[in-house]
């Protein structure tokens, strides 16, 4: 991908293959960033960010508090709700487009971040509530019992005792909503169809041309942009998830 990125359109559609930019040009990621009269990408980067920052938070505020509630605390249809999260992970989200949009029409937040974040935090929130129970239940109640002994109250344990413990488990579920949200294409391009409110899975389709010939060095010079902020991302939380995974009160 990055490679054909900074070739130039000729040698992209030789027969030929080419492992490396022998013609190295910027060609591309001028006409991505600057060429008139196209979507502009700085307006849907910002549209991406927000969605998928404002989803990787609420995802992980609910679903963390509904891990700790289905594994600490035992009440009716415990077992009921556990099976139900697993059994909507399983519906595609093509299968609920039609039933979507016309909730979030009926609401009027069509072309709206809040409307997309809406729907993102619906559709993330069962796996990561099912990823963050196995974290919470992987740390022993015992050390909760023993801060408490120690005169911590329950929440009080929880949080210095506990939670410390969770943040691999918050980071590589916090990876993946960030990842599934900022890859998501179907949703975004069926509530967020105005130019101004594309997300960039949505603005990477424009250069796709249904009865001409697709600008395929556009597509890669956009699709390596898209891939830099997680890049970015992962490079910031990737030390804290190991220094949490080989720390804590267990080790040793």
């Amino acid at each position: 991908m990055i490679n054909t990125s900074f070739q130039p359109t000729g040698d992209i559609i030789s027969s030929n293959p080419h492992f490396w930019p022998d013609n190295f040009t910027l060609r591309n990621y001028q006409r991505v960033l600057f060429e008139p009269g196209r979507t502009p990408f700085f307006p849907a980067l910002g549209n991406s960010l927000m969605v998928t920052l404002l989803t990787v938070a609420i995802a992980l505020l609910f679903s963390f508090l509904a891990a700790v509630a289905v594994t600490r605390f035992r009440f009716k249809s415990r077992r009921w709700f556990i099976i139900t999260i697993l059994v909507i992970q399983m519906i595609p989200g093509e299968a609920t487009i039609v039933s979507v949009f016309r909730v979030i029409d009926g609401w009027h937040l069509l072309n709206t971040i809040i409307g997309l974040t809406i729907v993102y935090v619906a559709g993330v929130l069962p796996f990561t509530i099912w990823t963050l129970r196995g974290f919470v239940n992987g740390v022993p109640v015992d050390l909760e019992e023993a801060a408490m002994i120690d005169g911590c109250s329950r929440a009080g344990a929880f949080w210095r005792v506990t939670f410390p413990l969770l943040a691999p488990g918050l980071v590589a579920t916090g990876v993946f909503g960030f990842i599934q949200a900022w890859n998501e294409f179907l949703m975004a391009l069926v509530l967020n169809a105005r130019p101004e409110m594309m997300t960039l899975p949505v603005w990477l389709r424009t250069f796709l041309v249904a009865n001409g010939t697709t600008n395929w060095g556009g597509v890669m010079a956009g699709s390596t942009l898209m891939a830099i902020p997680v890049i970015i991302f992962f490079l910031i939380v990737q030390g804290r998830m190991t220094s949490g995974l080989v720390s804590g009160a267990v080790k040793g």
